[in-house]
C-alpha cells in the first residue's frame, strides 16, 4: 500500500499576528511549523508503514519556497520523499484553486490512502482536504480519531454529537486527522540529518497546467483585534466595591 499525506506549513498558534503596510498578514519573524492537524496525518501514516501495512510515504507541501523547511520535517518523522508546490506568484489562491493544484499533482502519483488534517490552525477554512477528494472522486472519513486498514478498505472512528460513528469506504480514500487520532513524534537529530538526503520535488504551480483564474472567494480586509484597556480598580469597602461592580457590569458592560 502506498500513502500520500498532505501537510501545510502555519504559523505557531502562539505567534503575534502583525499587519504590514497594505493591511496584510506579515510573515516577517514568525516562526512557522508544520500545520499540527496535518503532522497527525503524517504520524499516522509513519506508524502504517512501521507496522508494514504500507510501503511508501510520500508528503505533499503547497506553499512558498520556505516550506521545504515543512517537507524536511515530514521526512524526518519517516516520510520516504517530499513534493513541494511553490506557489511563487500565486500566493492569494483561495481554498479552490489550491485544492485543484494539489489534487493535479496528486493525479500523477501512485497511493491508496490519502492523509490530511481536517483543518488548518491559521485560516481554519477545513476546506481543501474534502474538495480534493471530491476532484478525485475518492471517498472521505472526516475528522478521525482512529483508523484501521483491511483489505481494499479503511474504517475510522469519529465523534459526532456525543457518540462515535465508526465509517468503513473502500480504498483509495481520504482521512483527515483529529488531534485524539495519535500523538505526533520530534524527529532526532540523526533522523535529521538522513532527511537532507531524502528526495524532495519542487514543482512550480504556474506549470501544472491548473486553472489559476478568479477566485471563488477573496478576503477583502484584515483587522487586528483591540487593544485591550486597563483593569477598572473598584475601591471602598468590600459592599462599596460590590455595589460599584453590580453598577459598571448594568450600565458600561450592560450583561445584567
Amino acid at each position: 500500500m502506498k500513502i500520500v499525506a498532505l501537510a501545510k506549513q502555519t504559523f505557531t498558534t502562539e505567534a503575534k499576528i502583525a499587519l504590514d503596510g497594505s493591511g496584510k498578514i506579515s510573515d516577517a519573524g514568525v516562526k512557522k511549523v508544520v500545520n499540527p492537524y496535518d503532522e497527525f496525518g503524517v504520524e499516522e501514516a509513519i506508524l502504517l508503514k512501521e507496522a508494514g501495512k504500507a510501503e511508501k510515504l510520500t508528503v505533499v507541501t503547497l506553499g512558498p519556497p520556505t516550506s521545504q523547511d515543512a517537507s524536511r520535517q515530514c521526512l524526518a518523522m519517516g516520510a520516504d520523499e517530499a513534493i513541494l508546490i511553490d506557489n511563487t506568484g500565486h500566493e492569494e489562491l483561495d481554498d479552490s484553486a489550491i485544492a485543484e493544484a494539489i489534487a493535479s499533482v496528486l493525479k500523477g502519483l501512485e497511493f491508496d490512502l490519502l492523509f490530511a488534517g481536517f483543518t488548518s490552525v491559521d485560516d481554519n477554512s477545513a476546506q481543501v482536504a474534502l474538495r480534493i477528494a471530491g476532484i478525485l472522486d475518492i471517498p472521505h472519513i472526516n475528522v478521525v480519531s482512529k483508523i484501521e486498514v483491511g483489505e481494499g478498505e479503511v474504517t475510522g472512528w469519529r465523534e459526532a454529537d456525543g457518540r462515535t460513528e465508526v465509517v468503513s469506504v473502500p480504498l483509495p480514500a481520504l482521512v483527515t486527522a483529529d488531534k485524539s487520532l495519535n500523538k505526533p513524534r520530534y524527529p532526532k537529530l540523526p533522523n535529521i540529518m538522513k532527511a537532507k538526503k531524502k528526495p524532495l520535488q519542487t514543482k512550480a504551480i504556474g506549470e501544472l497546467g491548473v486553472d489559476l483564474g478568479s477566485p471563488k472567494t477573496k478576503a477583502i480586509k484584515f483587522e487586528l483585534p483591540p487593544a485591550k484597556t486597563g483593569a477598572n480598580m473598584l475601591e471602598g469597602t468590600p459592599a462599596e466595591a460590590a455595589a460599584a461592580l453590580v453598577q459598571a457590569l448594568r450600565n458600561e458592560a450592560k450583561v445584567v
